[in-house]
């Protein structure tokens, strides 16, 4: 099992750089910084008309890690139009690390005592890397990420990195930055005195 070192993966979103397993290679960790990168703005963040109608409705009881290793197994398991998944065992291994070092974390939606979506991602400073999300109820993963930024916004992070945008982010004000640009966010977000709890 290829699993990279907990703080090794911490310097490297310090460094604007994130992981991503290849199962058709073993599960070789390969290490990526795109230029462009996605964003979204946590200033701009726009939520849909009918999802606003829905997060108000509470459908869901929204959860922060209280299920880390069980979100990233989730958002690891195959999906009709993705067989295979970037998130190795050794992945969720190093991620289940720096969350019990408390730098990586999870919301979740929760019905009637079931784990029906969630997403999980890195801070540090003010940046918040998202990762992953999965649903098996409807809306549940968007409700997550509606929860996500208004925490970040509450608790004054002003970096939230998607690393991709696609059309499904599209749609909450995603955007795509050069890589000087990013770095120079990053810098900024890294200087900042916020915690995600």
């Amino acid at each position: 099992m290829k699993k990279p070192n907990p703080h090794i993966l911490l310097s490297a979103y310090m460094q604007g750089i994130f992981p991503m397993a290849h199962p058709e290679e073993d599960g070789a960790i390969y290490w990526y910084a795109p230029d462009p990168r996605g964003i979204l703005p946590i200033e701009d963040f726009h939520c849909p008309s009918r999802l606003a109608q829905t997060v108000r409705q509470e459908p869901y009881e929204i959860r922060y890690n209280t299920a880390f290793r069980r979100v990233m197994e989730e958002c690891a398991a195959p999906r009709k139009i993705q067989k295979s998944t970037w998130i190795s065992e050794g992945l969720i291994e190093a991620y289940s690390e720096l969350h019990e070092l408390g730098f990586a974390h999870s919301v979740e939606a929760w019905l009637d005592d079931r784990l029906v979506g969630g997403l999980y991602g890195v801070s540090v400073g003010g940046l918040f890397a998202g990762e992953s999300m999965f649903f098996r109820e409807t809306d549940a993963s968007k409700i997550c990420l509606v929860h996500l930024v208004e925490r970040l916004a509450e608790r004054g992070f002003t970096l939230l990195d998607i690393q991709f945008v696609n059309e499904h982010l599209e749609q909450f004000g995603a955007v795509e930055i050069t890589r000087d640009e990013y770095e120079r966010r990053l810098a900024d977000a890294l200087e900042l005195e916020v915690e995600f709890d």
